[in-house]
């Protein structure tokens, strides 16, 4: 039997015109609402989430941690007390104080901080940390001699576990190591991200690997930071629930240049915890140490990147080194004037020519990437009669500009520029330069 569909007449002619069914408008307008939902999405999930842990011990207190008691007495609280009494004793041993009395111990202590602890009918064991009120202990120590010398310096711990490295991308045990540690008796001023939000892009391991001065000048003056400190843990697990193995780098600087390295180990996951805070300990002394040594100065290099304006006393060494050479050109003159019979007068006139006036001209240039930026501005300021350059616009991937001081005209600095193998567009008191 056949079937025959008869089309109604605005179908037809629908089908004439070509247009698209209302169902199928209105599904593919849905579909692309869907798609632009689950797009925002993915770029709120990488900053959102539980990524950040903030520092819990960030005050100038005196804390000492890892402090091992084993105390009996008659029942499980006066063991507690008398441990917590001992835990004080060795904490201000170990922070090098003069011998006082008990009370005046307990009068310093701010808090006790229990790291783990058991408690029985008549015996408590414990590992605690104590921490000294610096006001009150620093006229015992000598606050002069703990007091912080460092410049700002911006912390990124790197973890490297199963062939993954990793910052800020999710919480992990060297992340917390590091916000449990007090830096109130460091000579280092950290500066410890949170790893939240932006933190978790920008801060990653691929930024530790980069070399220019322009990307890091920009990151550290985020965070207010000086320099950049990077200590690395690489965690070897030998089997499920078994030892661990740490070995633990200290890197530093916009060139990740190494200090030292170490290796400790755990017996199994519950005491990872003790050996990371017992690895941070030792990184602090390594980075205190390199300060002493004099290594850990924030580069000065990094006051070039982010403004593009020479330092001022690099400047005036600068301005001193061209007034040696013109005085030495000018002597030089005047000695060959004196050998052929000219006046000093006339081969002073001959020798020094009249200053160009300086201007300052805009220069738009190409920044695919951050080599070319930092290329550019070395190039553009190695030209000769250049007196100084400043970027007023950073565009990474597009157009950056820069404002350039010149000792000449427009044309000239057009033909200079030429010279050290750029591309020059020239427009009104202005010029686009690229490779």
């Amino acid at each position: 039997m056949a079937v025959t569909i008869t089309l109604s007449g605005p179908t037809r002619e629908a089908q004439k015109r070509g247009s698209t069914p209302a169902w199928l408008r209105r599904a593919s307008a849905a579909l692309v609402a869907l798609a632009l939902l689950a797009g925002t999405y993915l770029v709120v999930a990488q900053v959102a989430g539980d990524r950040g842990i903030a520092p819990t011990a960030s005050s100038a207190d005196i804390e000492v941690r890892g402090i091992e008691v084993d105390v009996r007495a008659a029942s499980g609280e006066e063991a507690r007390q008398q441990a917590w009494q001992e835990a004080q004793r060795i904490a201000w041993q170990r922070v090098d104080g003069p011998p006082i009395s008990d009370s005046q111990l307990s009068g310093m202590v701010s808090a006790i901080v229990i790291q783990r602890e058991r408690i029985g009918p008549k015996r408590y064991i414990a590992t605690l940390g104590v921490i000294f009120d610096r006001q009150r202990a620093s006229r015992y120590l000598g606050g002069a001699s703990q007091a912080r010398s460092s410049a700002p310096m911006m912390l990124i711990p790197v973890t490297v576990s199963a062939g993954t490295y990793t910052t800020f991308e999710v919480r992990n045990p060297w992340q917390r190591a590091w916000a449990e540690f007090n830096p109130g008796r460091s000579r280092i001023d950290y500066v410890r991200p949170t790893g939240a939000g932006g933190d978790s892009l920008l801060l990653t391991f691929g930024q530790t690997g980069r070399r220019s001065r322009a990307w890091w000048s920009s990151t550290l003056d985020q965070y207010g930071a000086a320099d950049v400190l990077i200590p690395i843990a690489r965690l070897d697990h030998q089997f499920p629930g078994g030892p661990i193995r740490g070995t633990f780098t200290a890197r530093y600087g916009p060139d990740n240049e190494f200090l030292e390295s170490f290796e400790l180990e755990s017996d199994s996951p519950a005491g990872l915890a003790e050996m990371l805070r017992a690895a941070v300990e030792r990184m602090d002394s390594i980075y205190e140490q390199a300060l002493v040594d004099g290594k850990l100065r924030p580069d000065p290099t990094l006051r070039l990147g982010g403004s593009g304006e020479i330092d001022p006393a690099l400047q005036r060494l600068i301005e001193i080194g061209r007034a040696i050479r013109a005085r030495d050109a000018a002597a030089a003159a005047a000695a060959e004037a004196a050998a052929t019979g000219q006046s000093s007068t006339e081969s002073s006139a001959t020798a020094t020519p009249a200053s160009a006036t300086v201007s300052s001209y805009v220069v738009q240039f190409a920044t695919p990437d951050a080599g070319a930026f930092d290329g550019a501005l070395s190039s553009v300021r190695g030209t000769p009669g250049v007196r100084g350059v400043s970027v007023t616009s950073t565009a990474m991937g597009g157009t950056s500009v820069m404002n350039v001081s010149f000792a000449g005209s427009l044309d000239e600095l057009a033909a200079a520029l030429r010279a050290r193998g750029f591309n020059v567009r020239q427009g009104a008191n202005a010029l686009a330069i690229s490779r």
